[in-house]
């Protein structure tokens, strides 16, 4: 088996994972279940690369502290399925386009250059890049930084509308 060979009962153990997560979010995979396959494939291999399953369909630095933003569930998912109905990869969709409603169209980058992210000091006094703004869920008080509040928060679930703006 090469480098970047994955059995195929790992990728349908990712994809069960990954499906499992989703619904228990509030959110939704592509139709394409030999789409998700070809994903969970590209997820399982960065996973093996890096020690994380960084977004296959964006370049990883390799460095988790440098990549994070970008480890699947990437922080751009929810803006980029309120405004173009699927993530970045199209691995997540819009219910419009799960319920094959819609189609998902070609969704721009809008993960900014190294160049233009902003650090902020953690309570450890370790420094860290974070997209602002920070949004606070006012139900059960977890912090994500994004352009847009999520749409579900992964905590306790409450809906996008439960969110404020943190900072």
């Amino acid at each position: 088996m090469s480098g970047d060979e994955i059995p195929g009962e790992r990728i349908e153990e990712k994809v069960s994972l990954l499906r499992k997560d989703a619904e228990s979010g509030g959110y939704f995979l592509n139709p394409d279940a030999g789409f998700v396959r070809q994903l969970a494939r590209g997820l399982c291999i960065n996973e093996k690369r890096y020690g994380y399953p960084s977004c296959p369909c964006r370049l990883a630095v390799g460095r988790r502290e440098e990549d994070r933003d970008i480890i699947c569930p990437c922080d751009y998912r929810d803006a980029d399925l309120g405004e173009f109905g699927a993530c970045y990869c199209a691995l997540y969709v819009s219910p419009s386009v799960a319920q094959g409603k819609s189609a998902p169209v070609p969704v721009p980058e809008r993960r900014p250059p190294r160049s233009e992210r902003v650090s902020m000091t953690t309570r450890t006094g370790k420094m860290i890049d974070v997209p602002l703004p920070v949004w606070r869920c006012r139900v059960c008080g977890y912090l994500c930084a994004r352009d847009t509040p999520p749409l579900v928060c992964p905590i306790c679930k409450a809906s996008k509308d439960r969110f404020e703006r943190f900072m």
